[in-house]
């Protein structure tokens, strides 16, 4: 019977493991004129208060600068976020990483142009 109950458990969790992934995608624009860098990750779920985008990170050149915790996502296909990054400046490198509630994370970065 314990080995039955076990193996039970351990089923249900590797299959609520193969439901979880990261992010697809992160789509980032810097206005420079307006300092406001918004990223759009793409992360599609059935259920966006049990399986969402639940951290978000943002770097410039390298460095972390803002770490923000999000309870739940925006839709049932992205997760919308703005911020104004008043550093950064022509060159410069922004960069987005997107955490899944459930597992895993994507990172992009873009070059700030003028």
């Amino acid at each position: 019977m314990k080995k039955i109950a076990l193996f039970l458990i351990l089923s249900f969790f590797i299959c609520s493991i193969a439901y979880a992934h990261p992010p697809s995608d992160i789509k980032i624009t810097y206005d420079s004129g307006t300092k406001i860098l918004k990223a759009v990750i793409m992360h599609n779920v059935s259920d966006v208060k049990k399986h969402f985008i639940n951290k978000i990170d943002i770097g410039l050149n390298g460095k972390e600068i803002i770490s923000h915790t999000i309870s739940q996502q925006d839709n049932n296909v992205s997760q919308t976020v703005s911020y104004l990054i008043p550093d950064a400046k022509s060159g410069d490198a922004l960069s987005v990483e997107g955490y899944c509630s459930l597992s895993g994370s994507l990172t992009k970065e873009i070059k700030v142009s003028k």
